[in-house]
């Protein structure tokens, strides 16, 4: 069992560049090297799903900044995992979400920060720091990571920009 209480949100053994092109596909490519890892348990991928269609967690990015290509923030209840840890996935092929606002509306996304918190209290505090990192981050070098496919190079990326504790 993974240790649950982690100095830094991210596990370079954690961060995935995806060539699959449905929200199905990718979701179960990640869960099940996720439950390999035992950083999830069995139920993580038919919650993570269930949770998405009831919730979705499509961002526009154009409100931030039109050059942005579109982000989603998949997440589920922490009782499903086992760690406190954000998973960055880069899309090869950008994938259809809902979005978050209006889940009458979808689009592309490229990127996702999928939230895996086993601390039922803190999912809004990952969420709100996610969204710090997008908004404060410098506009070229975030413009330059949402595109990045090498996995080592998002990983220190994110542990030089991401506003940890």
């Amino acid at each position: 069992m993974p240790d649950t209480v982690s100095k830094t949100l991210f596990d370079p053994t954690a961060v995935f560049v995806t060539e699959q092109t449905t929200q199905a596909a990718i979701f179960q490519e990640v869960a099940d090297k996720l439950l390999e890892k035992q950083y999830v348990k069995p139920e993580f991928l038919a919650n993570l799903s269930e949770r998405e269609k009831n919730y979705p967690t499509g961002i526009d990015m154009s409100v931030v900044n039109p050059d942005y290509p579109n982000i989603a923030i998949p997440h589920t209840e922490g009782e499903f995992v086992n760690v406190r840890l954000v998973v960055p996935i880069k899309l090869v092929h950008p994938v259809e979400f809902h979005n978050m606002i209006d889940p009458t509306d979808s689009f592309p996304v490229s990127f996702l920060f999928m939230i895996l918190n086993n601390d039922p209290d803190g999912q809004a505090n990952v969420l709100s720091e996610i969204m710090g990192f997008l908004t404060t981050t410098p506009a070229e070098d975030l413009q330059n990571f949402l595109g990045e496919t090498n996995r080592a190079a998002i990983y220190s990326f994110l542990n030089t920009y991401f506003n940890q504790e």
